[in-house]
């Protein structure tokens, strides 16, 4: 026998055992799903907005005399926060207060005439033209008292509009004032933001309008809060941003935390009802190809054996250590979690049930 001849019978001899390695049947482990109990769960992205935000003018222009407030403290509805220099219009008032008190002495005196008009007249010692005199004065006296009291009034709310009040309880973001500065109506001065009416807001995707209208339930995941929120739905605006293909989602968080703060991130979890067939498999049964798409593995049986065949699903909900999937697998069927790494469609597997 030749060298040429040998080299072909030990290649022979050597390849058999490697072909039957080859077709030996893979072990696997497999678990049959169970119906799902839940629906599908999404999340989105949002940001905390404060539903009241204020940004306070002075109600008069003026020279800053007073400030008590900065950044960051916490006042309450009514409190002080600065007050401009109000010298002048408080001489002013006291001015307006002295015509007003003149004003009532002059009532005083026409009431004394008229009385003593009346008397005189049942007296006959003057003419009864002259009580109608009197009383025409008294009025015109009355009158020019109520239109000093206005002033006075008036003059008053000027002083005090020198202040300027919180309208609500809240949190001071910013101050653009400081003492000494001249400031005027309409130039912002304090920024206030109302801590107890926060809403969450997220884009949502236009294709996902009609799952958020009815039995979806929400929760927020905040930075620094183990727990999930509870939130419910406040508003889904109809309106959609043409250059997002959005729809803006506005939600309520259903309890307060500390963490929750005007422009803070938040994720929004979305969780629906279940609304079509779904089954529940452990998440270790799935694999990801690269395109993106997910596939697992059943076990069906063949002749001679067991074979492995691959089935295309959608997750619908990933719920930690099982996931809801939809596809073309069905209640019952085996399904492959361990050993699934290597598998291929139509590979020969022995099975074996967790």
């Amino acid at each position: 026998m030749d060298l040429r001849a040998c080299i072909v019978l030990l290649a022979a001899g050597l390849a058999s055992p490697l072909a039957s390695l080859a077709q030996a049947p893979l072990p696997v482990i497999v678990e049959r799903p169970t119906p799902a109990a839940f629906g599908e769960r999404f999340e989105l992205t949002g940001d905390v907005a404060a539903e009241r935000r204020a940004r306070l003018s002075p109600r008069v222009d003026g020279l800053v005399a007073e400030v008590r407030v900065d950044a960051g403290d916490r006042v309450e509805a009514g409190a002080l926060l600065l007050r401009l220099d109000d010298a002048l219009a408080r001489q002013a008032l006291g001015r307006l207060g002295a015509q007003a008190a003149e004003a009532q002495a002059r009532v005083a005196e026409a009431e004394r005439l008229l009385a003593e008009a009346r008397q005189l007249v049942e007296r006959q010692f003057v003419p009864a033209s002259q009580v109608a005199t009197r009383e025409a004065e008294l009025e015109l006296a009355r009158a020019a008292l109520a239109s000093a009291r206005a002033a006075e009034r008036e003059q008053a709310e000027v002083v005090e509009r020198h202040g300027l009040p919180a309208p609500f309880a809240g949190l001071v973001a910013s101050r653009q004032a400081e003492l000494g500065e001249w400031v005027q109506r309409g130039s912002t001065v304090v920024e206030l933001i109302d801590l107890d009416a926060l809403r969450i807001e997220a884009q949502v995707p236009a294709e996902r309008h009609a799952d958020l209208t009815d039995g979806a339930e929400y929760t927020l995941q905040v930075a620094g809060v183990a727990d999930e929120i509870p939130a419910r739905l406040e508003a889904l605006l109809p309106v959609v941003d043409p250059g997002a293909r959005t729809f803006l989602l506005r939600l309520r968080p259903a309890q307060s935390t500390p963490a929750l703060l005007p422009g803070a991130p938040v994720r929004v979890a979305v969780s629906l009802p279940v609304r079509e067939p779904a089954l529940t498999v452990p998440r270790d049964a799935l694999l990801r190809r690269p395109d993106g798409s997910r596939v697992l593995f059943v076990v069906e049986a063949a002749e001679g054996g067991h074979v492995a065949r691959e089935r295309a699903v959608r997750v619908l909900r990933d719920a930690g250590a099982r996931v809801a999937v939809a596809g073309s697998i069905e209640a019952g069927a085996a399904v492959v979690v361990r050993g699934n790494e290597a598998l291929r469609d139509g590979q020969a597997v022995t099975p074996a049930e967790r």
